[in-house]
């Protein structure tokens, strides 16, 4: 952060600072961010296919009354002479038979663009600096970073599910007859025929192939898209109680880093008012615990309150670049209340605190 007090129109021109600065008044030096947006893209890691299932045959057995032997006659002293012979039928009607065969896939992947190649000023200090004051001489360089790529393993389809048709033969069957080789003679006596009750499988309904989709998978990647190229450099004044950390009453429950419902109207009249009104400045929040538990503990308990106000002020409308939430944990507390010293409940509530100051972008 640059903060300029005073008038010094001449020297302004020749170091780039503001050439309107006057007397008792403080300035910050923003570059305007690039601004980004995040979009999602959905990518099909598996294609639909299909699956095959076979509902096999049906067959219902029915019965049949065959004659076995014919009727005849037969005389007396000469009865008739037979010769049996086999009459054949289906015993079992053939078919065809389906056998599924599985869809197959074959390994492959897909790169996405998820970060944007970007261009933006960045601060460096200028080595042979004649000034003690390091924020004196620093150099402003135009920085490129390369765009970022991400590769998604997908599957593609080789084959599609099909069948083979396996041919069932028929079964055969054969029953025995007696035909008449030769009649009786002289007396003619009837001889009936003979039946038999023959049991045969029917064919009712044949194999059938049973068809079902199966739907294809996705996965959703989000990446960032530049919106709009940053790089401006403007001045803009600012309060100068505002450069250094302003305390709001803004305090937390212990252990905890959820905003209380008085917090978010003291946010939405102090920092979300600021930066309303100043669209190019940033701010730093900066967030605090007391003494109580274990320092790595309170550093991220601090890192969270800080950003619950950060979130908070996005859901306002606040571009997320424009703020840093910042945990300082318990290293800057404003009373006695250190480990080891015995502290009202007040005195520990004045630590858990947050503040704000204002800083370049």
């Amino acid at each position: 952060m640059l903060l300029l007090l005073g008038s010094f129109s001449a020297q302004a021109q020749i170091d780039g600072l503001p050439d309107n600065a006057e007397p008792g008044k403080c300035y910050v030096k923003c570059v305007t961010p690039d601004e980004f947006k995040d979009v999602t893209e959905t990518i099909v890691t598996k294609p639909s296919y299909k699956t095959i299932s076979i509902t096999p045959a049906v067959y219902k057995d029915v019965t049949e009354t065959v004659v076995v032997k014919e009727a005849t006659v037969r005389y007396e002293f000469v009865p008739a002479v037979y010769e049996t012979i086999e009459v054949p039928y289906v015993g079992k009607q053939g078919r065809t038979d389906l056998n599924p065969i599985a869809a197959s896939f074959t390994n492959d992947s897909e790169t996405r663009e998820v970060y944007p190649k970007i261009s933006k000023f960045e601060y460096a200090p200028f080595p042979d600096c004649a000034s003690g004051n390091p924020n004196d001489c620093q150099a402003l360089c135009w920085q490129e970073y390369p765009a970022k790529s991400q590769t998604i393993p997908v599957l593609r389809l080789a084959t599609d599910a099909s069948t083979t048709a396996v041919p069932v033969a028929e079964v055969p069957a054969t029953y025995k007859k007696q035909v008449i080789k030769e009649a009786a003679k002289y007396i003619e006596i009837a001889v009936p025929e003979i039946t038999e009750t023959i049991t045969k499988s029917v064919l009712v309904t044949p194999a059938q192939v049973v068809e079902t989709i199966v739907p294809e998978e996705t996965t959703t990647i989000t990446k960032t898209v530049l919106v709009k190229e940053g790089g401006m450099t403007t001045w803009e004044e600012v309060e100068c109680s505002l450069v250094n950390p302003t305390i709001l009453p803004i305090y937390y429950d212990y252990n905890s880093a959820n905003l209380r419902p008085g917090s978010k109207t003291v946010i939405d009249t102090t920092i979300f008012e600021l930066m309303t009104d100043q669209p190019n400045i940033s701010v730093e929040i900066g967030s605090h615990t007391d003494s109580r538990g274990r320092d790595s503990y309170n550093l991220d308990l601090s890192q969270r309150r800080a950003q619950s106000v950060v979130d908070y002020l996005v859901s306002k409308g606040i571009t997320r670049s424009r703020l840093i939430a910042k945990g300082y944990g318990e290293t800057r507390l404003i009373n006695r209340c250190a480990n080891g010293v015995t502290c009202t409940e007040a005195e520990h509530q004045n630590n858990r605190r947050t503040d704000f100051r204002v800083i370049s972008q």
